[in-house]
């Protein structure tokens, strides 16, 4: 609890509630929903009390309160158990809690700026997670568990919340191409890694959290994104030579092992020095038996970046497409 001795940032309260900067300032100036102190009589320093009112102002605006009655509700509840605080009824429309669980703060600041449609407020702290926790947390802690949060709240709540999913995709989308943008200059001479879903799957988010993650790496990619055909995938392959194939499959139903057999067994290069390239079977809908050879199965982001750069190291060595056999396979 040492982050808490003398208060928190705005910016960090801002990151776990999921609100942008600006609207703290707002509530405060408008609402008194404000920090009790304030270091040198200028900066905001955030205490527990505080932040519990802004929790519950949150919530209350999540649910449909106007802000200043809920700020009126919020102040009120700040000297009593916030269990003895009437919580109002949803309105039709209104965002609702998400199915976090234990999810770490962060991750229910973001649900909570989702549920609100908070363009701003999600934008701000994407941006600030990655830069905090870098590109491999962030995803893993708090990206991906929001969205699988959303989608969830979407399958129980009879199609309601679409525009939430849609709205976060699109900005953890942004906010992973703003990490691919900024990459460093990539490795010269390094075989590139293809990144496709499997014919009839649609969910790329995954692929661009590894296409950022690559990018960081420097290393070459070609991503192909959602529902790439067969034959598209097949020329894709002996046109570029890449040092690993990654094919997302989010479902059994749309995983497609002879396709993944196929191109593991794709070959190029002149008689008697053929090369064949490695897959990695990225998604929860590969899992079942042990990968055959020449592929690999990643548990996760880490493991897949870890994977990869073992596979483009090992290419630039001349030892290319020895994934499930040569320097990476104890990776697995």
């Amino acid at each position: 609890m040492t982050e808490y001795a003398h208060g928190i940032t705005s910016g960090a309260v801002a990151r776990r509630l999921g609100v942008a900067p600006t609207t703290l300032r707002s509530w405060d100036r408008r609402y008194g929903i404000g920090p009790a102190a304030r270091e040198d009589g200028r900066h905001r320093r955030w205490t527990p009390a505080d932040i519990a009112v802004l929790e519950e102002m949150c919530r209350l605006t999540a649910s449909g309160v106007p802000p200043a009655e809920a700020a009126r509700t919020a102040r009120s509840g700040a000297a009593a158990p916030l269990a003895e605080v009437p919580a109002p009824a949803p309105r039709a429309g209104a965002g609702g809690g998400l199915p976090l669980g234990r999810a770490r703060q962060e991750c229910r600041g973001l649900g909570r700026a989702a549920v609100r449609l908070d363009a701003a407020a999600m934008d701000e702290m994407l941006g600030s997670l990655i830069e905090e926790y870098g590109l491999v947390t962030a995803w893993e802690e708090v990206m991906a568990p929001a969205l699988h949060a959303v989608g969830r709240k979407w399958e129980t709540s009879d199609d309601r919340y679409v525009e939430v999913e849609h709205l976060l995709s699109w900005h953890v989308s942004s906010a992973l191409r703003r990490v691919s943008t900024a990459r460093p200059a990539l490795r010269a001479g390094t075989p590139p890694v293809l990144l496709a879903c499997v014919p009839n799957e649609q969910h790329t988010l995954p692929l661009e959290a590894l296409a950022a993650g690559l990018a960081e790496l420097a290393l070459p990619t070609r991503m192909f994104g959602a529902a790439v055909p067969p034959e598209a995938l097949d020329q894709a392959v002996r046109r570029t030579g890449p040092a690993a194939v990654v094919l997302w499959a989010q479902a059994r139903s749309t995983a497609n092992p002879p396709l993944a057999r196929h191109v593991a067994d794709t070959s190029w290069g002149v008689k008697g020095a053929r090369t064949r390239t490695t897959v990695l079977l990225a998604g929860p809908g590969w899992a079942g038996p042990a990968p055959a050879p020449g592929m690999l199965r990643p548990g996760g982001l880490r493991e897949a970046l870890a994977l990869l750069r073992a596979l483009c190291d090992a290419a630039d060595t001349g030892v290319a497409g020895a994934g499930a056999t040569g320097p990476v396979a104890t990776a697995r």
